[in-house]
């Protein structure tokens, strides 16, 4: 029987509610989790590390560095075949990507949560637990990177995102759609990963602050960023990634100040382009010398930045793989 590391983090998944607080918090221990899921056990040999037990706004860039690399330390190990990490549904989706821009490996890891606690009727946790130990025993996982597991559906950690703050099926993938669906039978899957980003560089850069445009955005949010030691900043910009005539300055000063600066779009589908001309829009941006996310939206650009800048490349790290 192969063997398959947990590695729990916190989040809904482990929380209780506390009647002293009034609400849930991370109360189990992933070996208390994971006794709720007993089928994983004739499925795999379950090796598990208690992490930590953090909700997901708690979770920092810093500790996404440090089970990235205690991820690939152990999926090193030939006994040790795929990997399945608990966190909370909040961030889940920067944690995933963070992994996933650094696993190199053909072993899969899947980043499972919960959007209801144990002390909830119709505790999700269990069956997410175990949804997501078959996608990485499944063998068609392997060398599609990390995935995104929950409501017996599979999604590529570069694609998922959550869309509804309780709903059982939060997690979608916009663009593209989901990878797989789980069946009572098998992994089914629709479709393949044909191209991943790896980031490998010896850290990362904390200093990426992330703003989205709306009308009457306040340029002096940019230039605090840049004054305070911003080393990178995401621009969510409206439509094809444009900004606010009056804010292009700021940007313009940014970038001649050395800072990286990266355009994406708040809207939720399709991509960045310079294509238009007008006061701020994209051919603006574009001679200015900000590089385009693509589809990729902030948050999960801000990440990517960040481990580009810790790589000492920023405009090939992005162009490379862009979509």
């Amino acid at each position: 029987m192969s063997r398959t590391l947990f590695v729990f983090t916190g989040g809904t998944i482990s929380m209780s509610i506390d009647p002293t607080l009034g609400g849930a918090v991370p109360t189990l221990s992933g070996e208390e989790i994971l006794s709720h899921a007993p089928r994983i056990s004739t499925m795999t040999e379950p090796e598990l590390i208690d992490f930590s037990r953090l909700p997901g706004p708690h979770v920092t860039p810093d500790q996404m560095w440090r089970l990235s690399e205690l991820l690939e330390q152990h999926l090193t190990r030939p006994e040790i075949g795929g990997a399945v990490l608990t966190h909370g549904t909040d961030t889940l989706e920067e944690t995933a990507y963070f992994l996933d821009l650094r696993h190199a490996t053909e072993k899969p890891v899947a980043v499972v949560g919960a959007l209801r606690n144990s002390s909830e009727l119709g505790w999700d946790g269990p069956a997410n637990l175990e949804a997501a130990a078959r996608t990485v025993l499944d063998e068609t996982a392997r060398g599609q990177g990390v995935f995104v597991v929950l409501n017996d559906t599979v999604h590529a950690a570069s694609e998922a995102t959550k869309t509804d703050t309780q709903a059982l099926d939060t997690f979608q993938s916009p663009v593209f759609g989901p990878l797989a669906v789980i069946e009572k039978d098998r992994v089914l899957w629709r479709r393949r990963l044909t191209r991943r980003r790896v980031v490998r560089g010896g850290g990362f850069e904390p200093r990426v602050d992330l703003f989205t445009m709306y009308s009457g955005f306040d340029p002096r949010l940019i230039d605090y960023a840049v004054e305070s030691g911003a080393r990178g900043l995401v621009i969510e910009g409206t439509g094809r990634g444009n900004v606010p005539p009056f804010v292009l300055p700021a940007i313009e000063k940014a970038v001649a100040a050395g800072v990286a600066v990266v355009i994406a779009t708040r809207c939720w589908h399709g991509r960045v382009l310079d294509t238009y001309s007008y006061r701020g829009a994209g051919r603006d941006l574009r001679r200015a010398g900000c590089v385009f996310a693509g589809s990729l939206p902030g948050p999960k650009a801000r990440v990517l930045l960040m481990l580009a800048l810790g790589a000492g490349e920023v405009r090939g790290v992005f162009e490379e793989g862009e979509y």
